[in-house]
């Protein structure tokens, strides 16, 4: 607890600490596909049922990322065609989105059987599978506006010819998992607070009438988007959905939930565990051990650097589960560069006797001992070479190769001193704790 504390303390200071930040998504630099041949002999027959040019739309993320998805719909053991588009030529305030249904005749080939307008303007993600305890195949849509920012979940049920819509609601996150292990998929849907609305994870199963069954837990109030959403193992064996969720002025904090015969549940046990996983936007929850479960990165300010200007400061990230109790725990302290993109792990006999500095001249990051307020000797210097060059210097100097990913190598020095203290590592202990983010 007295680190929670710590971290409470060191909030108003994460801003101007090595922040955490991803890239951004390419979707504005792929193009569209070129047709097969099955594609062409579909997008031949919806032309010849709309009379008229059409522009195809193409999903952004998910598993299907064409405009035609050939999958077996109605459960009748043959395939039928999806088909997203809009039709050319329209005013910009029609609604231009559209979904075709076509089938395969007994001659084999393919014909318009049902089409229908879509919410939004762009898909966003397209799901098929069936739900709860209910035989049925569902056709999940998510859709947005032009903008993105309005986002409706519908989902869709196909038989006899005719797409019936039978479930629409407003998300910033969906997807389709067996989330409490029962061997039946549910419906998982996360909203932002919207007015008096706070934010929700909402999963819906389906009975064998069609029902749908909703269960909610209400998420922090003030969560208005989701950074990132990610599935781990729990200290029960079950399976938490993670929420990387933002929390305003340019933060992001962690509320994890799962579900068991009770419904949704919360994994931490008050609101106040929750914020102690305030810090930085796109500081992502991950499994930084391999453990399948993920832990959550909390930025704290490295000993030594509570009294230097801001702009001086060094930052430590300690990364926390989630105890029986529902407490967050520290379970590892790191340095997490994630300019370079790497992370180094502590061994344990680190903890709270160590400190970093930046070498500027040599451009490496220095870990060294820290003991009664003062920085101590050098433990482990850390270097990312962009060149074969500087890579070849490092290592006749006596560093080791520590990882390669594309041009670049990260290399270790372990100076050969050992005062005693027992905060000497191996080469094999320094190799284990480094971590690509």
């Amino acid at each position: 607890m007295n680190k929670f504390f710590k971290i409470t303390a060191a909030l108003p200071l994460i801003s101007v600490l090595n922040g955490c930040t991803f890239g951004t998504s390419i979707d504005n630099l792929m193009a569209p596909p070129k047709l097969s041949i099955e594609q062409e002999q579909i997008y031949n027959a919806l032309t010849d049922a709309t009379g008229g040019a059409v522009s195809l739309k193409y999903p952004k993320s998910g598993k299907y990322l064409s405009a035609f998805i050939v999958e077996d719909i109605d459960g009748d053991g043959g395939n039928e065609a999806v088909v997203f588009y809009e039709k050319t030529g329209l005013a910009a305030p029609e609604n231009t989105l559209r979904i075709n249904i076509l089938d395969r005749g007994d001659n084999g080939k393919w014909r318009s059987v049902y089409d229908t307008p879509a919410d939004g303007s762009e898909i966003e993600r397209v799901m098929i599978s069936q739900l709860g305890e209910n035989s049925r195949m569902n056709l999940i849509i998510g859709s947005s506006l032009i903008n993105r920012s309005e986002k409706t979940a519908a989902v869709y049920s196909y038989s006899g010819g005719k797409l019936e819509r039978t479930f629409s609601e407003s998300y910033s996150f969906i997807d389709v998992t067996d989330l409490d292990g029962d061997g039946e998929n549910e419906f998982l849907l996360l909203k932002g607070s919207a007015n008096d609305s706070p934010a929700a994870a909402e999963a819906y199963k389906l009975d064998s009438d069609g029902k749908y069954h909703r269960y909610r837990a209400e998420l922090s109030s003030g969560f208005t988007e989701f950074d990132a959403v990610s599935y781990g193992s729990l200290y029960s064996g079950e399976t938490g959905l993670y929420i990387d969720a933002v929390s305003g002025n340019g933060y992001i904090q962690t509320e994890i939930v799962f579900m068991n015969e009770k419904g949704l549940q919360k994994a931490f046990s008050d609101q106040n565990q929750s914020f102690m996983t305030l810090r930085p936007s796109g500081c992502r929850s991950m499994d930084v051990d391999g453990d399948s479960s993920l832990e959550i990165p909390v930025q704290t300010i490295a000993p030594g650097y509570s009294n230097v200007p801001e702009g001086e400061q060094m930052s430590l990230t300690e990364w926390l589960t989630v105890s029986a109790a529902g407490s967050g725990e520290s379970k590892y302290v790191s340095y997490y560069s994630v300019g370079d993109g790497y992370i180094f792990i502590f061994p344990e006999k680190w903890r709270d006797k160590v400190t970093i500095k930046r070498d500027a001249i040599n451009d490496e990051i220095v870990v060294c001992a820290f003991e009664n307020n003062e920085m101590g000797r050098e433990l482990l210097r850390i270097y990312c070479a962009e060149d074969e060059a500087s890579r070849e210097d490092r290592l006749s100097s006596g560093y080791m190769l520590l990882r390669t990913k594309g041009d670049s190598a990260y290399l270790g020095y372990i100076p050969n001193s050992d005062s005693g203290d027992g905060l000497s590592i191996t080469e094999a202990e320094a190799a284990i704790g480094f971590k690509f983010n």
